[in-house]
Parts: C-alpha cells; structure tokens; sequence
C-alpha cells in the first residue's frame, strides 16, 4: 500500500515517459531554457529494439539540436539499410528486392536534394538513452520509476498526482502544463478523453529477439529489413514474416503474426527458436533467445491532441504499425511543433491561444501516418494475390504456388508481371518521400499569402516537392562562401525566427531588429547573394525560395514556413509586425 506525502514539486512542464516523443519533449524544452521534469514508471529506457527507421526530418531536427554525431555513430548508415529482401526464406528463394530508404539510384538524389541529413537506422535502445542523457545534461529533471497516477487542470496549472515505485510513496507534482507521452494505451489520453477515431487490436503479432551469426546469408544484400513469404504469414501480423537486422549482423528481431481473435500464443524459448529457423531456412541455425512479446496491430489515432493545460504526443495520439518506418518519427516531430510553442507561451511573447495551433496541425498528421501506415500493411495482399497462394490451403499448395512463378509458359509470364506490379506498390511503404517530408501545416500560426500550393508533379506520398508556401518545411539549399557551406536549415536553429532575402532585400534586417525589439522576440536575417556572408553556392536557393530577391521567408522556430512576402512590402515593418503577432496568437499591432 502506498503512503501519502504532502509535499509538492513545482514544475513549468511535467512530462510523463521517456519514449521517443517524452525525452525528445525533454529535450527540446530543456534547450529552451524551459523548466521540466520527465518522468516514467520503468526503471530505464527501452529494453527491445523496437522503433528504429530515423528519417531525414527527424535526423534533421537532430542535427539542429546538436545531437546528430551522437545518433549517428550509434546507427546503421544509410548505405546499408536499403536492399530490402522478399523471399521464402533468408536461406531460400527470392521472390524480389526492392531498394528502399532512397538507396535506389533514381531515388538517391531526391533524398540527397531534399536535406543536408541522410536517414539510417538506429533501435529504439540506442535512441532513447541518448534523447535522455541530452535532457538531463542540458537540465530536464529525469525520474525513473515514477508512475503517474492522475491530475487536476486548474485555470493556471495542472496538479498532477505521481507515485515514487521504489520508496512507494505517492506525491504531486504542479505543472504549468502536462505531456502525456505514454504509449499507445496512455492514461494521460484517457484522462482527458480525447477523440479516438479507429480501433485496437486489429491484428496480431509476436517479437522475437535473437542473436545469430547470418552474415553469410545477408551480406550481398545488406538490409534491415527480409520479409519472408510461407505458411502462416499471411495470419495476423504486419503483411507478412519478418527478420529485421537490429544489428548488422548477429542481433536480430523477428515479427510474425498470430490470430487475435483466438487464444493468445504461448511463446517458448523451443518454440521461438522453431520460428526463427523456419524464417532463416536454417533447420540447425545456432540461436540465442533474449526476448519474447506479444502485441497488437493498432488502427487508430487522436482528433484533438489536448485538452486546456493538457497535451499529448507520440503513440498516445497515432497507433499503427510499424510499416513505413512513421513512429518514433512522428512522435519526435509532435514535440518539436509543441515544445517552442510552450516556452513562447511562458516567455510571454506569444499568446495561449499559440498552444492551440498544435491540434490543428499535428492531428492531420496523425491521420495521414495511421492510415498510411495500415495500408502499406495491408498491400501485402497484392503480393500474396499475386503469387496465386492467398487461397492456399495447405503448405504443399502454396509452396507449389510460389514455385509455379517460374514456369516457362503464358500463365509463368503472367504471373512473373503480376509480382513485379505487386512489388512496385511496395514503395509506398518503403520509398514514400512525400510523407516522411510533405507536411503542410494549416493554423493561426501560419499567414496565408493568397497563393495556392505547388501542385505536385509527381505522386505526393512518393515524392517530395520543395517550395516555401506558408505551411511547409523550409527547403534545403546549400549556400556559403569559399570556405564553409551551410544548409538552409543550419542557418535557421530551433528557438528563434529566420528570415531570409536576397541582396536588394537586405533592408529586411533592420526592419527585423525594429520588429524583433517591439515583440520581445529574437529574429535572425539572413541575407543570401553574392557580397554578403551567405551564397547561394549552387543557385539552388533562388529556384527555391518563391520570393523575389528583395522578398522575404519567415521560418519558424520548428522550420515550418510561417509567412513570406513576394516582394519589399511598401511598409515591411508592418508587414512583418502584424504577421508575426498573428503566428504568435499577439492580436493587432497596427
């Protein structure tokens, strides 16, 4: 039975788990010098590998943060996560590889355009240790077993009851604002009964952790990801049977289905092993087991990601698999949209109305990757149709099915097309650009400027399309001098605005240290074109930038374009002045 202690800790923001989106919240808090206290109920950080794609948006935010030398030294690199296998078995027929992650040639330099960071592939393990020993270094308050309990909102703060598990004492701790990043079955979301659109549960699947020597079967076709087609894969799970590389190339996790709908399996160190040598196709595969889980497939996400002082990030708001690589990914961009938002708030240079921005941007977002997400899934159906074997009913009927992809004759050939279609679908999952870097952000806190966006000359999910029209990432260029080179996302760091123009623009700057003055806010200018600091080194800027050179890009704090002017304004002071007190929720200035 737990005790009761009267003392309370005072806080600006409590933060509870110390999963992707907690200690990145802790993080980006803690950089902006904003008080916080994160806490979690388990004694350290992930004990499996669990997430582990990190896209260029996310390593992005890394890189601004000055922790992605850190991450990186503990990832797989990009060259060596993309020659993603579909196969009967590690050790049996191929049915196709798809290079994915951007590996492919035509692909590589969208990727290599895109951003001045590369994705790779780091285990949840290893991520989250460094998002917590950043937080803590740079000040967040790290408590491990401290379970949260409840909360009371009150009209200037949230009281929020936790319990030390250790010492079993119950205590409160009062925050001037709440993130709940606690899971997909967050309590904090409960709490505050936030929208849920979708449903739990909708599949089954089984982890198993391993370590096994498979460098000689995966060493030509190095990935993290084989997907393995044969009896039983079809059954709940992720699409299908998966060996995923956790470390190249003696750890590894493995992903297979079971029916939900029926009794939970009972998962044995013998019976694991069986899987494991059934997946690799290796009868006597020497196998270590150090994990076995259960989980569910989850189709589901938030519709309002708060509730007054109350917010919540990561998987607590989007539930899904793991396809398209969009968890922690996503869970890492929801606090780097929320956490600058919160320390204007409490420096006072924006208005709370600010903090409501958050829903409506991000809870687009959640949709898209849920819903994304579920159907890359699901389009492993295309490739089971394909191949003739989705009304198998037994093995031998669906192991001569697959063999039947060779035969040379009419039915052989139509068949061979048929995968080759229902492989190409694939890179929706495995290739989607547009998603990972499309987001196009619709709120208060971004000034329309009559223009409609770009439309998309290729398919949106697989491409990205670089332009500043309000509401986007900031485009990367490369621009510098003879001796250094930046990219445009080095030149806008987290915690401040940016404003970028041409030569003829440089008056900008003085409009913006009259503006930055008036609002009590820090904004930076950046002046591009030969003659000055910064040059636009392969005239890739000018392409980009949508303004005229005496125009101007307004980026914010989180990289998002939050207005631009198409040319010199005949009053830009006014013009800047009233833009920005419309992003920060100030009312007028005029």
């Amino acid at each position: 039975m737990l005790s009761f202690d009267d003392r309370v800790v005072e806080t600006d923001v409590l933060i509870v788990g110390s999963g992707p989106a907690g200690a990145a919240a802790a993080l980006f808090l803690s950089t902006l010098g904003v008080p916080n206290i994160m806490i979690t109920k388990y004694r350290w950080t992930a004990n499996t590998p669990r997430a582990h794609i990190t896209n260029q948006r996310t390593m992005e935010i890394f890189r601004d943060l000055g922790i992605e030398d850190q991450v990186l030294a503990e990832a797989t690199p990009h060259a060596m996560i993309g020659d993603t296998v579909f196969c009967t078995s590690l050790a049996g027929d191929e049915l196709g590889r798809i290079l994915t992650w951007g590996n492919h040639p035509t692909r590589h330099a969208d990727y290599e355009l895109a951003s001045p960071s590369m994705n790779c592939d780091i285990p949840q393990t290893y991520l989250e240790p460094i998002l917590v020993k950043n937080a803590t270094v740079r000040g967040t308050h790290t408590r491990f077993s401290t379970e949260y309990l409840s909360h009371t909102q009150h009209s200037d703060h949230v009281a929020v009851r936790v319990a030390d598990r250790l010492l079993g004492v119950e205590y409160t701790i009062v925050a001037k604002y709440l993130i709940g990043a606690d899971g997909a079955r967050s309590q904090v979301a409960a709490d505050i009964d936030l929208p849920m659109q979708g449903r739990m549960d909708i599949a089954g699947s089984m982890n198993i952790t391993f370590k096994a020597d498979m460098g000689d079967l995966v060493r030509e076709r190095p990935s993290v990801l084989y997907w393995v087609v044969q009896p039983g894969s079809n059954i709940g799970g992720i699409g299908a049977g998966l060996v995923r590389m956790v470390r190249p190339w003696n750890e590894w996790l493995i992903v297979w289905g079971y029916d939900i709908d029926g009794p939970p399996p009972e998962v044995t160190d013998e019976s694991a092993t069986q899987i494991v040598r059934n997946l690799v196709g290796v009868p006597d595969l020497a196998v270590e087991i150090t994990g076995k889980s259960l989980w569910g497939n989850n189709e589901q996400f938030a519709t309002r990601l708060h509730t007054g002082r109350v917010f919540c990030a990561g998987d607590a708001v989007h539930r899904h698999p793991p396809s398209n690589g969009l968890g922690s990914n996503t869970s890492i961009q929801d606090s780097y949209n929320l956490a600058w938002k919160i320390a204007a708030v409490l420096s006072g240079t924006a208005g709370p109305a600010l903090l409501e921005t958050y829903s409506a941007e991000r809870a687009p977002v959640a949709e898209q990757i849920v819903r994304r997400a579920n159907k890359s899934s699901r389009e492993f159906g295309r490739l089971f149709e394909a191949l003739g074997i989705d009304k198998a009913e037994t093995p031998q009927e669906m192991a001569a099915l697959i063999e039947s992809r060779k035969d040379n004759t009419p039915a052989g050939a139509a068949k061979r097309r048929a995968i080759s279609e229902a492989m190409a679908i694939k890179n929706y999952e495995f290739n989607a650009h547009g998603v990972e870097l499309g987001q196009c952000y619709v709120s208060s806190a971004v000034v329309a400027d009559g223009s409609e966006r770009p439309a998309s000359t290729r398919d949106p999910e697989l491409y990205y399309e670089p332009s500043t029209f309000p509401g986007v990432r900031l485009p990367h260029a490369w621009v510098g001098d003879s001796s250094s080179k930046h990219s445009t996302h080095d030149l806008a760091p987290y915690g401040q605005f940016t404003l970028f123009t041409g030569t003829t623009g440089d008056r900008w700057i003085t409009v913006a240290e009259k503006v930055g003055e008036q609002l009590g806010i820090n904004i930076k200018t950046v002046v591009i074109g030969p003659g000055n600091h910064y040059t636009d080194l392969y005239f890739d800027w000018a392409d980009l930038r949508g303004v005229a050179e005496d125009g101007a890009v307004l980026v914010r704090p989180d990289k998002h374009i939050g207005w631009r002017s198409p040319v010199m304004p005949a009053d830009p002071e006014t013009a800047l002045i009233e833009s920005l007190s419309v992003i920060l929720s100030r009312g007028s200035h005029t």
